[in-house]
């Protein structure tokens, strides 16, 4: 799957992509994704093997005119009832996206995950979209607000990514943001 925009191009992780990916995640921006912190190519050509199955939910950021990966963005269905079984619709996603640092600023996070939405709203199935992004990641925030998504909720000392100097987990407090597929129609009529 291929998701093409005006400036870019939505596509599955290749190998080859190692060495941009590791540009923007030797040092991850925010603490959510210190989980997914690279130190080598070899590292980075490793996770790239493990991404490339993956053709649905889950695509590298590339400019069009160049092919350069500047970000990811993916998001997997989940059950709109976790107390049903399996066989139950699952029309609920909660995006991530990452951006290289030296990219952003230029309207790519906004055309990439406009994109995402709208293929999730029209090719997934989705029915309802949401997100979480620190307190303090306000950039994020404003992404979520210019794609029509309302802000539901702060979770106090939500979930901790990494640890204080001292040891002990260093817990952020989150926002989160949803939108649904009646409000993103409505908002993107023509």
């Amino acid at each position: 799957m291929v998701i093409e925009t005006e400036r870019l191009i939505l596509r599955p992780f290749t190998v080859s992509d190692a060495s941009d990916v590791l540009e923007y995640l030797r040092e991850p921006a925010v603490n959510c994704f210190a989980s997914m912190k690279l130190n080598s190519l070899e590292e980075a050509e490793t996770e790239m093997k493990n991404r490339c199955g993956e053709i649905e939910y889950y695509f590298a950021i590339t400019l069009k005119d160049t092919g350069k990966v500047i970000g990811e963005i993916d998001a997997y269905p989940e059950s709109d009832d976790p107390s049903e079984d399996d066989k139950r619709p699952k029309g609920t996603f909660s995006p991530c996206w990452m951006l290289n640092k030296e990219y952003q600023g230029h309207g790519y996070a906004y055309e990439a995950a406009y994109a995402f939405f709208d293929y999730l709203f029209k090719e997934k199935g989705a029915r309802r979209i949401y997100a979480y992004t620190e307190d303090y990641n306000t950039s994020s925030q404003h992404l979520c607000e210019k794609l029509g998504m309302r802000r539901e909720g702060l979770f106090l000392e939500f979930i901790s990514f990494v640890n204080n100097p001292d040891g002990t987990p260093r817990y952020e407090n989150t926002y989160q943001y949803a939108i649904l597929k009646k409000e993103w129609y409505k908002q993107n009529e023509d």
